[in-house]
This record gives C-alpha cells, sequence and structure tokens, in this order.
C-alpha cells in the first residue's frame, strides 16, 4: 500500500521526507516503528489466522496524514508553490518501480505455479493494479478478501494501493485547486476553508461507509469513497497537529490506549465483516491518537513511553521496508497454497513464507525503491572524467528497466486477453455441437459410444458457457430485489412452466428452452441468484454466510407474482447439501413454499439440486484441476457418496404434497459411484456446482422424459 512508502515528516519543516530532512527537524521515528508493527500484523494474521488484523487501517489513516499534511503545508506556504505535476511524478518514483517488479514476479510466478484458467484474472488484475482501480475491479466481484487459498488473487491486496493513489491524485487537484481560488495570498482564511473541507468530507465518507455497509458490506470493503474517510481523517489531523499542547501524562495514557488497541484489533474484531463501518474506527483512531501523542511536543522532544518503543531500531527498520512486505508477502502466501494444494499454511509454511517475503522486501527496498526515491542531483567534490560522464547513471538505467519492465507486463497482459477473446469468439458454435461426437449426458444415460476428441467447452471457454437468462439479464443480482420475468420456449404456448429459484434452477433453461420449443409451452423465468425458494426468515448466501435480506425480499414478491400468473407448473429446486457433512438435504424452509403453492393449486416439479464439487471441506473450479499438470477426469472427480445422499429427501414428502412432482438428474451428472466433471467429451461444471448450458443441452432426453412422465404433455 502506498503509505508504506511515505517517511514520516519532520515536524519542525515542510520540506519533503528523505534523507535530508531527517537531519533538519525532529523525525517521527516512532511513526516509522508504527508502520513496522502494522504490517507485521497484516502479514501474521494474512498468513497463519485468516483474519483482517486493522494493519491496512492504520496505514490508511498514516497515508493521510504523511501525504494530506504535507500538501496542505505547501499549500499554505507563501514562499512556496505547490506544483501538482511535480508531485505527481514524485509519488510515481516512489509507488511505481517497487510495484511494477512485484507484479512482473508474479507473472513468472503464475505461469509456472497456476493453471492457465487463472492467467486471465492475473491478467486483468495486473493492469488493473498498475492502474491504480484494483479496488473497483475486485468490488465488482466482491472478493473475499478473508479467505486466503489458491482460488483467491495473488493481487487482491493492492486494492489498498488503489484507494491511497486515488486518494492522493483527488486530495492533490482539490488542495491545489483551492489555493489558486481562494489562497492568494495564504493566510488563516485558507486554513479555515481547509479544515471545514476536510471535516466535511470526512464525515460524509464516514457517513456513506455505514450505509454502503449495510447495503453490501463485500463491495463497501473495497469502495473508494467508503474508505475515503479513514485516510481524510489522517489529513485533517495533519492539518490539527499544531494546535497540539498535551501535557506528558496524557500523552503517555492516550498513546497506551491506542497501541493496545492497534495490536488487539485483530483478535477482538472481524475485520473482513465489519470494515469500513464504524467499526474501523478503532484501528483508524487509535492511529489518530498515536500521532497526536507525540505531535509538536516542547523542549527536548522527548516522546512518551509508547511513542518511544516503536521508535526502537528494529520496528522503525521493519517499517522502512514495510512498502515491499506488503507488496510480496500476499502473493508468495497465494503461490504456496496453490502449488501445494493446502487450505491454509502451517506454521513452518508460514513462517517459510514470511522468512522470503522479508528478504525479497529488503532487496526490492534496497535496490529498486530507495535508489529511485531518494536520488539527488548533488554535485561530485572533483569533475568526473569525460569518459564517465557519457556512462548512464545507475538510477537512470535503474529507471529504465522498470519502464521497460512495466512496458512488458502491460503487454503481455493485453496479449494473453486478446488470446482468450479469440478463443472464446471460436467457441461460439457451442450450441451446435455434433452429438455424435459430444454425447454428453447420453454417455450415462443411454450408454453411446464416445470418440476420443477434447473436451468442450474447454477450461479457458468455460467462463462464458452461460445460460441465455444471464446474457439477457433477466436474473436479479445480489442486490436488486426485483422480480425480473421472462419468457422462453415457445412463446406463443398455451402450456406454461414457471422456472423460479437461484441460479441452480436457471441452469436447467437451455434444457427446458429446447423441450418448450419441441413440445410447445412457454418457459417464464423468476430468477435471482443465490437466492433459492424458501421462508427462511434471514437468508444467508450460500459460501460466506452473509446476511442477505434482498433475498428474503424477493421471495415474497415472487412467491405472490407466480401465484398470480398461475403457471401449469413451478419449476423449482428441492435439495440442498449440507453445509457440515456430506450428502444432501431437503431443507425444513422448503416446506411453506410448498405449502402455498398446493394451496393455491399450483403444481410443482422439483428438482434434485446439483452435486457440488467438494474436496477437503471446499468447493473446487474443475477447470482449475483440469487445467493443472496431470488434470483429468478421473482425478478431479469426487465420490458420489459425498456430494450426495443414498435417497432424495423429497421423496419422503410426496404424500404430504401429491401436487409435488419429483425430478432427479442426478444419474445423468455422476456415475454410480464417481461425479466427474466430463462426461461424453462435455464440460459438465461452470465453477464447482453450476451446470455449463452445452452439458444441459445434452440433458434434454432425459429431462423431457422424466417432466412428461410427471406432466402427460407428451
Amino acid at each position: 500500500m502506498s503509505t508504506l512508502s511515505l517517511s514520516p515528516q519532520p515536524v519542525a519543516t515542510a520540506e519533503p521526507a528523505g534523507t535530508a530532512a531527517r537531519n533538519r527537524g525532529f523525525y517521527r521515528y516512532d511513526l516509522d516503528g508504527l508502520r513496522g508493527i502494522a504490517i507485521a500484523l497484516v502479514a501474521v494474521f494474512h498468513i497463519w489466522f485468516g483474519r483482517v488484523s486493522g494493519g491496512v487501517d492504520v496505514f490508511l489513516a498514516l497515508s493521510g496524514f504523511f501525504f494530506g499534511g504535507k500538501i496542505i503545508r505547501a499549500a499554505l506556504n507563501p514562499a512556496g508553490t505547490l506544483s501538482p505535476v511535480a508531485e505527481v511524478v514524485r509519488l510515481v518514483r516512489r509507488l511505481v518501480p517497487a510495484l511494477v517488479v512485484v507484479l512482473a514476479g508474479c507473472g513468472v510466478l503464475t505461469i509456472l505455479v497456476q493453471p492457465e484458467t487463472r492467467w486471465e484474472a492475473f491478467a486483468d488484475q495486473s493492469l488493473a493494479s498498475l492502474g491504480y482501480y484494483q479496488n473497483w475491479e475486485l468490488a465488482n466481484t466482491a472478493s473475499d478478501y478473508l479467505r486466503a487459498g489458491e482460488a483467491v488473487s495473488p493481487l487482491q491486496h493492492i486494492w489498498s494501493m488503489s484507494v491511497q493513489g486515488q486518494f492522493y491524485v483527488g486530495f492533490l487537484l482539490l488542495i491545489a485547486a483551492c489555493a489558486y481560488l481562494f489562497g492568494r495570498p495564504p493566510g488563516p482564511r485558507l486554513r479555515t476553508l481547509f479544515l471545514v473541507l476536510l471535516t466535511a468530507l470526512t464525515v460524509a465518507s464516514f457517513v456513506y461507509a455505514i450505509v454502503a455497509h449495510q447495503d453490501d458490506q463485500a463491495a463497501a470493503y473495497y469502495d473508494s469513497f467508503a474508505r475515503g474517510w479513514e485516510l481524510l481523517l489522517g489529513a485533517l489531523v495533519g492539518a490539527l497537529v499544531p494546535a497540539i499542547r498535551w501535557p506528558m501524562w496524557l500523552r503517555t495514557a492516550v498513546a497506551t490506549l491506542a497501541l493496545a488497541a492497534i495490536v488487539s484489533c485483530g483478535a477482538l474484531i472481524d475485520g473482513v465483516k465489519e470494515f469500513p463501518g464504524p467499526w474501523a474506527l478503532v484501528p483508524v483512531g487509535a492511529t489518530v491518537l498515536m500521532i497526536l501523542a507525540g505531535a509538536n511536543l516542547q523542549g527536548d522532544h522527548r516522546l512518551p513511553l509508547p511513542n518511544r518503543l516503536l521508535a526502537a531500531g528494529p520496528l522503525v527498520a521493519l517499517g522502512a521496508m514495510a512498502y515491499s512486505l506488503y507488496l510480496w508477502h500476499w502473493p508468495l502466501l497465494i503461490f504456496w497454497l496453490s502449488f501445494s494444494g493446502h487450505r491454509h499454511a502451517n506454521f513452518v509454511e508460514g513462517a517459510t513464507v514470511l522468512l522470503v517475503s522479508g528478504l525479497l522486501a529488503y532487496l526490492t527496498t534496497r535496490l529498486v525503491e530507495d535508489p529511485l526515491r531518494y536520488r539527488t542531483a548533488g554535485r561530485s567534490p572533483a569533475p568526473a572524467p569525460a569518459w564517465l560522464a557519457r556512462l548512464p547513471r545507475p538510477t537512470m538505467a535503474l529507471g529504465t528497466a522498470v519502464v521497460l519492465l512495466g512496458v512488458m507486463l502491460t503487454a503481455t497482459s493485453f496479449t494473453w486477453r486478446q488470446h482468450v477473446t479469440v478463443l472464446r469468439a471460436a467457441g461460439k458454435e457451442l450450441s451446435v455441437l455434433n452429438p455424435q461426437d459430444y454425447p454428453g449426458a447420453r454417455a450415462l444415460t443411454e450408454r453411446v459410444r464416445v470418440p476420443a476428441l477434447p473436451m468442450r467447452p474447454s477450461v479457458l471457454e468455460v467462463k462464458e458457457d452461460l445460460p441465455v437468462s444471464t446474457r439477457d439479464g433477466c436474473i436479479s443480482d445480489f442486490v436488486n430485489p426485483a422480480v425480473v420475468a421472462c419468457t422462453y420456449g415457445d412463446v406463443a404456448g398455451d402450456r406454461t412452466i414457471a422456472l423460479a429459484g437461484g441460479s441452480h434452477a436457471e441452469h436447467w433453461l437451455p434444457a427446458l428452452d429446447l423441450l418448450g420449443k419441441m413440445h410447445h409451452f412457454k418457459v417464464v423465468t423468476y430468477l435471482k441468484m443465490g437466492c433459492p425458494l424458501s421462508t427462511e426468515e434471514v437468508p444467508l448466501i450460500m459460501g460466506n454466510n452473509a446476511a442477505y435480506p434482498q433475498c428474503r425480499e424477493w421471495v415474497e414478491q415472487t412467491m405472490d407474482r407466480v401465484i398470480a400468473d398461475h403457471p401449469d407448473y413451478v419449476f423449482t429446486t428441492t435439495t440442498r447439501p449440507w453445509n457440515v457433512k456430506p450428502g444432501d438435504v431437503m431443507p425444513a424452509t422448503y416446506i411453506g413454499i410448498w405449502q402455498r403453492f398446493s394451496d393455491n393449486n399450483i403444481p410443482i416439479l422439483g428438482m434434485r439440486d446439483t452435486p457440488w464439487l467438494v474436496k477437503n471441506g471446499q468447493p473446487f473450479d474443475p477447470a482449475d484441476c483440469l487445467a493443472k499438470k496431470g488434470g483429468s477426469p478421473q482425478s478431479c472427480a469426487i465420490k458420489r457418496s459425498d456430494a450426495l445422499s443414498d435417497r432424495n429427501q423429497t421423496l419422503d414428502f410426496v404424500t404430504q404434497f401429491p401436487l409435488l412432482k419429483v425430478l432427479d438428474m442426478s444419474d445423468a451428472i455422476c456415475r454410480t459411484d464417481v461425479c466427474r466433471p466430463v462426461e461424453g467429451n462435455v464440460l459438465i461444471y461452470h465453477g464447482a456446482h453450476h451446470l455449463t448450458p452445452t452439458y444441459v443441452r445434452t440433458m434434454v432426453g432425459e429431462l423431457g422424459r422424466q417432466i412428461a412422465a410427471n406432466t402427460g404433455w407428451w
């Protein structure tokens, strides 16, 4: 994160941080040490505990203090001029070289360690990281920062750097504009304007963070506007520092309390769920108090005891390379988990990751970051020989190498994205594959011969093998509670099947669409992501167990809508996988749904849910498994008993609900003993538990037989 590379400012000067500045004023070594504590907390909690420590929030507040304070002082200095261009150049010189080196290293490791199914995501996120919009890239996918596993991006941690990069540019332009418009000459009026403006922006961002946290916490976690108050508060403190006149006993008490809060935050607060909401005030507020406790000291500049402890040599040294350590530790952890196949790092593995990260961070700091950051135009005491003067300076050569590395990384990322795009464009004929070459489910249900041909969709094609309803926007996303109804099949048909529920109902649409056109019935969809029809009062998102109030609202509206439309049948899922043990289960919260349909004389086509691919308690993407060296349908298979119970529990309720007709396509997906990701040359799964439309279309025969047997329509 960018704040890690910004050194504290001397209290008594407005000069830029650097080696010379350290000799001209009171330097806050304690804040270097605080950075050391923060990066240690970040790395340790990421590697061993799978929790957010609050260290990132410490860095955000420090970033606002260092950068914001510097810019405000420059704007208020009558003798100086604030140059946005010069400041941006300094930021680029400080932050980008180490980032480029780490991204290049991660690119090499991605090719060596991770399957090619992950290369596109890495290319996208490396471009997002270089462009400082990685946080928005992650917000769009609501990536779970807590789950450090092999499927998590090695660049996920760069979201915080993007937030800060956006803050730096925005804050710089704002202050420069205010200084230009209202600061002729600079004085108390301009200082008051800055204080009022920063206070208003901080409060507005904090209120927004609370609202965004309640509305969609996963996306709010990466939201620049929801994180802005943490940086703005630091900048506001930087503007208020000259007014601090605390006695030493108060400074000591405040610093002690603040340091305790910072160190204990990760253990006491679940930051991945609570930040950037009100609980983020704990690490951010504690950082502000640590800054104020050592600010504007009089006399001998003696710091309070907690601050003096932070100024210890080892912590200061750790803080000096905190930026590079932050850059390296997370990707090395992710690459190790991907290489080893482990869910978590044990003590020895974690210690090794930390040691290697520290070594690479030290080398990156000494050989890349510092030479370019602290380069000076100093004069040599004696003129250099002409031949020596003609040689390029080491810093120039290093800078050129970094630029070339960045260009190469960008070009490679664009090239791979283009390659994948072309490959997928060539795969649009998936809907018309030759059924003799690609029998899919018919290899199981009809025992047809399977020729030796490459699997379709391929591991790179499958990402875009989606139901037509998804492409048409006919499924409500996680945030939207609105009911969206679309019609497929024979749109002029007199009979209707309502397809209602979550994405596990949706993935049957390709087969229902074909059957509707063949047998003249229409299929009306009522779909919402991750939201099966259920009477659950507080639905949870399957996987991360986050509260899902939009699902409850959607179900209530959908039930009213479907009952009012009164279709001939409702097609929906009737089982779910167990969270705590193998097999599947019929949730009790489905019974109320069946009762309401029965009370309104609406028959139900109840489909047993898809077998989920789970290993070691975690869902896995079969495309990733197949793309790995040695990956095959056999090695990527799971036991059928791990995914499916011996008996479909829905059958136990057909007597109670005569209008409930049970459908079960398990034998068209799994063999008698195993569930493989590929059958009949067709990839079954899109992700761990969604069926590919290509495979679903091969199940038309068996699904049509079961629907006909239960409806008597043909």
